[in-house]
C-alpha cells in the first residue's frame, strides 16, 4: 500500500537503557494497540459528533492495513485494534524488534518515531502497546500489629477516620503485574475481625496468578517479579479491605507499558469508581515515557477529576532524586498530574512523633533506605489551586512547576500489619500511603449529603473555607519536622516546614475534620 504517511507528533522513543536488540519481531507474532483520539474525555451523553467521525474514519484505516478493530470507546476517545507484527509496522512505519535487559528480560520494543496514515492527522493522539518496555515501578513497599506495625484501626485512631465501613462506595486499584491470592485477603480479615464482600479482579489484557501453583508455572524470571509484585498486590488491596470492608472493591491488571496506562484509565473512566489508588509510577524525565503517553495519560486524569473521581497517587520512595542519577530534582508521574492527588509518606520516630519519611542514604537500595518523594514538576505547570504555594524548584532555571505531594500518610516505621502467604508480613512505602487516602475518601464520601459526593478532592484542600485558611490546613496535622527528601544524587531535598512543604504536603488526615470540611 503506497498510502502517504505522517509524524506522529510526541511519538520518538529512543533505546531503552541497557537494552540490547537481539533481533526483529517475528511478523506473525499478534499485537494489541489502543490508539488515543484528540479532544477531552466526554461524558456518556455528551459525545461530540466529531469524536464519532474521527473513530470511524481511524476504524476504517487501521482496517486497510489488515488490522481488527477490536473496541470503540468513544467516552475517553480510544480505540483498541489487533494483528500481527508485519500490518502494526507497515500501519505505523516501525521496525519492532525483540529486546532484551537483564532485569526485564526479553520484550517487544521500538525505536524512532512512528508515523500515521496522513488522512489520520491531527486525530490520532497516541498509539500504545507496540513497545513493552516498563513505564511503572513499584513505590516500594509502634503499633499492636506484628513487630509493632500498625493495624488498621490503630491507623484509624491515628488519623481520626470517621465512622463506618465504605459501603455503597466503589474504590478501584490499580496494578501492573503482580498476583492475587485470595486466601491471604481472608487470612486477613479473619485476624482483624472484618469481614466484605468479594474483591473484583478486573484483567485488562493481564490475567494475574491466583495461586503460587500458577506462579510457578512461569518462567523463573517472571516468577520473581509475580512474587514481589504480589506482595504489592495484597498491600493495596489488605489496606483498603480493612478500612472499607462493605465497599465494592475493583482491581485492574494491567501489562507495564504505556498501553497499560491508558487501558487502567479508560476502565476507570467507565466504572466511575469515587477513588483510585495508584501505587506505581516513574520519574516524569525518564526516557522511557513518551510526550504522547504523558499526554494521554494526563488527558485521562483529566477526564477523571471531571467526574469527581480522584486519584490517589504515591508520590515515590527515592526522595527528590527520583532514581534519576544526573544529579537534579526529580518527581514522580502521574503523581505530578495536576489532576490526581499526590500522597507522600511520613513514619513514626523513636519519641513516638510522626514525621517526614527518610531512612538513610534517602532512596531504596538492597539493605534499605527510602524518603518520600516530593519536589516541582518540569512537565506539568502549577494548576491555578496551587497558585499561592510558595515553593520554588531546587533546579537551576526550571520552571514553577505543580509541587507534590498534596498530602501524606505513614510509609516508614513501624509499617502496616499485613499479611503474606499466610505469614505477617509488615509493610509500607508511599505504595500503603495512597491506599490508604484513598479509603479515607470512600469512607467521607459515604457520609456527604448526595449533592456533595463524587468530588475531586485536591483542589479543594489549596481552598480558603469560611475561616479564611485553606482546607488542607484545616484538616490535615502539619508535619513540621523531620528530615529533607535529599538522597544521593543529588545532594539537596524539599525541607520539612510548617505549613505546606514539598516533602509532606499539608500534612497527615484528621479523617472527621476533613469530613467537617467538605460537608
Amino acid at each position: 500500500m503506497n498510502e502517504q504517511h505522517v509524524a506522529l507528533a510526541g511519538s520518538t522513543r529512543p533505546a531503552m537503557a541497557g537494552a540490547t536488540r537481539l533481533r526483529d519481531a517475528h511478523p506473525e507474532d499478534p499485537v494489541k494497540v489502543t490508539l488515543t483520539l484528540r479532544g477531552k474525555v466526554a461524558p456518556a451523553g455528551q459525545i461530540p459528533d466529531e469524536r464519532r467521525q474521527d473513530a470511524e474514519e481511524t476504524k476504517a484505516a487501521l482496517e486497510r492495513y489488515g488490522l481488527t478493530v477490536d473496541d470503540v470507546r468513544l467516552e475517553p476517545g480510544s480505540i483498541v485494534a489487533t494483528g500481527p507484527v508485519s500490518a502494526m509496522n507497515a500501519a505505523f512505519k516501525t521496525n519492532l524488534g525483540i529486546y532484551h535487559t537483564p532485569e526485564h528480560g526479553e520484550f517487544r520494543g521500538r525505536e524512532g518515531e512512528l508515523h500515521i496514515p496522513a488522512g489520520l492527522e491531527g486525530k490520532v493522539t497516541g498509539v500504545f502497546g507496540l513497545d513493552q518496555r516498563q513505564v511503572a515501578r513499584r513505590r516500594d513497599a509502634g503499633g499492636s500489629g506484628f513487630a509493632g506495625s500498625l493495624t488498621p484501626a490503630d491507623l484509624e485512631r491515628q488519623y481520626n477516620f470517621p465512622a463506618g465501613d465504605g459501603a455503597g462506595q466503589k474504590i478501584a486499584i490499580a496494578e501492573f503485574g503482580g498476583c492475587y491470592f485470595d486466601d491471604d485477603l481472608q487470612a486477613f480479615r479473619a485476624a482483624h475481625d472484618v469481614q466484605g464482600q468479594q474483591v473484583q479482579i478486573v484483567p485488562l489484557d493481564f490475567a494475574p496468578p491466583r495461586t503460587m501453583q500458577e506462579v510457578k508455572q512461569l518462567p523463573p524470571a517472571e516468577q520473581k517479579f509475580a512474587v514481589g509484585a504480589a506482595r504489592e498486590v495484597m498491600m493495596d488491596v489488605e489496606i483498603v479491605a480493612g478500612f472499607c470492608p462493605a465497599a465494592e472493591i475493583s482491581v485492574y491488571f494491567a501489562n507495564f507499558d504505556q498501553r497499560g496506562w491508558i487501558e487502567v484509565l479508560d476502565q476507570a473512566i467507565a466504572d466511575k469508581p469515587v477513588t483510585l489508588s495508584v501505587s506505581w509510577g516513574l520519574s516524569e524525565d525518564d526516557p522511557n515515557w513518551s510526550q504522547t503517553a504523558l499526554d494521554q495519560i494526563n488527558k485521562r486524569l483529566q477526564g477523571a477529576a471531571d467526574l469527581g473521581i480522584t486519584v490517589c497517587v504515591a508520590s515515590g520512595d527515592d526522595g527528590s532524586g527520583d532514581q534519576m542519577v544526573d544529579g537534579r530534582c526529580h518527581v514522580d508521574f502521574p503523581s505530578t498530574s495536576p489532576f490526581v492527588l499526590s500522597v507522600g509518606g511520613t513514619m513514626i520516630d523513636s519519641s513516638g512523633r510522626e514525621v517526614s519519611w527518610w531512612e538513610a542514604p534517602g532512596h531504596r537500595t538492597r539493605t534499605g533506605g527510602g524518603a518520600t518523594g516530593g519536589g516541582v514538576s518540569t512537565k506539568f505547570d502549577r494548576p491555578d489551586y496551587q497558585k499561592h504555594i510558595k515553593v520554588d524548584s531546587l533546579n537551576p532555571g526550571s520552571i514553577q512547576g505543580r509541587v507534590v505531594p498534596d498530602v501524606a500518610a505513614l510509609a516508614g516505621s513501624p509499617g502496616y500489619d499485613l499479611l503474606f502467604q499466610g505469614a505477617p508480613f509488615p509493610a509500607g512505602g508511599t505504595s500503603a500511603s495512597a491506599p490508604l487516602w484513598a479509603s479515607l475518601i470512600a469512607r467521607i464520601n459515604a457520609l456527604l449529603p448526595t449533592d456533595k459526593q463524587q468530588r475531586f478532592l485536591t483542589p479543594f484542600l489549596y481552598d480558603s473555607g469560611t475561616n479564611g485558611r485553606p482546607l488542607g490546613e484545616v484538616a490535615c496535622r502539619d508535619i513540621a519536622v523531620g528530615h529533607d527528601n535529599a538522597s544521593l544524587p543529588p545532594a539537596v531535598g524539599y525541607p520539612v516546614l510548617p505549613g505546606y512543604d514539598a516533602s509532606t504536603g499539608w500534612g497527615t488526615p484528621d479523617g472527621v475534620a476533613l469530613l467537617k470540611g467538605l460537608h
